[in-house]
């Protein structure tokens, strides 16, 4: 397995794939002064590798790497973590340790679920997410490609979010968000569009 991106993400995803008994070969990354992370040697030139997870937590730089690599993705679950057997995860998404995704939710391509977060029965989430630390997603929610919900963020049963949406840490989402929102607080509204 290789992993794009040499930081602290990185480090979380290999101590993921070394409790799966997975071994790290290497690490990618854009910048050249890089060489290694942890003892795993860093190139520059991902020609060749495969399978690769994207180990960026910032969701628009995830997606212009997935999108520009021509490889197999890989996808990583920590043993701690909780997913139904009638749950999917889409390739190049990681599960991290403590997360819950319970019955018939479908998460997309390349997301982070983040430490301890909870995502409840027959949730979509889309391409790209990250769902930070500790959050809690409830029944039937739907949360759009690209967007971030920030640490400990709540969402209440049935909510939609759109795409490429940023929720502050500790929102309680009690309403619907547009697309290409800012939000935050408790409740949470919409503070700017872009």
């Amino acid at each position: 397995m290789y992993l794009y991106g040499a930081s602290g993400h990185a480090k979380v995803v290999m101590d993921i794939l070394e409790s799966r008994g997975v071994t790290v070969e290497g690490l990618i990354d854009d910048n050249p002064a890089l060489t290694e992370l942890s003892g795993v040697p860093v190139t520059h030139d991902p020609e060749g590798l495969s399978p690769v997870i994207v180990t960026i937590g910032n969701c628009g730089i995830r997606r212009r790497i997935a999108e520009r690599l021509d490889c197999e993705f890989g996808t990583a679950a920590h043993p701690s973590a909780i997913i139904s057997r009638h749950a999917s995860i889409g390739e190049g998404t990681v599960v991290m340790q403590g997360a819950v995704i319970q019955t018939e939710s479908i998460v997309g391509k390349h997301c982070i679920i983040n430490t301890n977060a909870s995502i409840d029965h027959e949730c979509r989430i889309g391409d790209y997410v990250h769902i930070a630390p500790g959050c809690t997603v409830s029944g039937d929610v739907h949360i759009g490609e690209g967007t971030w919900l920030g640490v400990g963020a709540t969402v209440v049963q049935g909510i939609r979010i759109g795409r490429n949406c940023m929720i502050g840490a500790g929102a309680v989402v009690v309403d619907d968000i547009p697309d290409n929102s800012l939000a935050y607080g408790v409740p949470c509204r919409v503070v700017t569009s872009y």
